[in-house]
């Protein structure tokens, strides 16, 4: 089972992805994890990157692409199959990941978007700062990444509904409720 999680900052996408992975033994695939694996290994891909992050330029996504290649062949015998977290962001790089997964023989057999409310998001990042700390946490770069979310990440619900795959969670419920409104959906697939 391949699935992609989607929802905004603040959705719980990460601690959702986690109990997902652990029950049905599934590699929480986050490309920002792996980017930052591959330039700590000095792997030749991640000598690539860590060169234009330093010049404070984005990774290309055929970059992005050639490390999660890497990721899934190496990895693909260990586990059930790939939860993608932060990858695609847009409609163009769910285009390429398309075509990279059908290279490889691997499907996407569902896309899970977790639907929160902008008043409830804002209160959980400011929790979320309060108990974590996370310097990243704040109203105003909520805003921005909201505004970043909903123009490049959001018509993706579109494209995967267009394929069929996209189911929608209702993500105002408690952890506990979304997880298993999650379950639900994997189960019966």
């Amino acid at each position: 089972m391949n699935l992609i999680l989607l929802g905004p900052p603040g959705a719980g996408k990460g601690t959702q992805a986690k109990s997902i992975c652990d029950k049905f033994n599934l590699c929480h695939l986050s490309t920002g994890d792996i980017l930052r694996n591959e330039v700590t290994n000095e792997t030749e891909l991640g000598k690539q990157a860590k060169d234009i992050m330093d010049k404070g330029e984005l990774v290309s996504n055929d970059i992005i692409l050639m490390i999660i290649d890497k990721f899934i062949t190496d990895n693909q015998s260990k586990f059930n199959g790939f939860l993608f977290d932060g990858f695609p962001r847009s409609s163009e790089q769910a285009e390429m990941l398309n075509k990279l997964l059908n290279d490889i023989k691997v499907n996407i057999n569902k896309v899970i978007l977790i639907d929160v409310d902008q008043s409830i998001l804002l209160d959980r990042i400011m929790k979320r700062k309060e108990e974590e700390g996370r310097l990243d946490d704040s109203e105003e770069v909520l805003k921005s990444r909201l505004e970043v979310y909903h123009t490049q990440t959001q018509p993706l619900a579109d494209y995967y509904s267009n394929l069929k795959l996209l189911e929608k969670v209702d993500g105002n419920m408690e952890i506990i409720q979304v997880n298993q409104a999650i379950n639900s959906i994997l189960e019966a697939a």
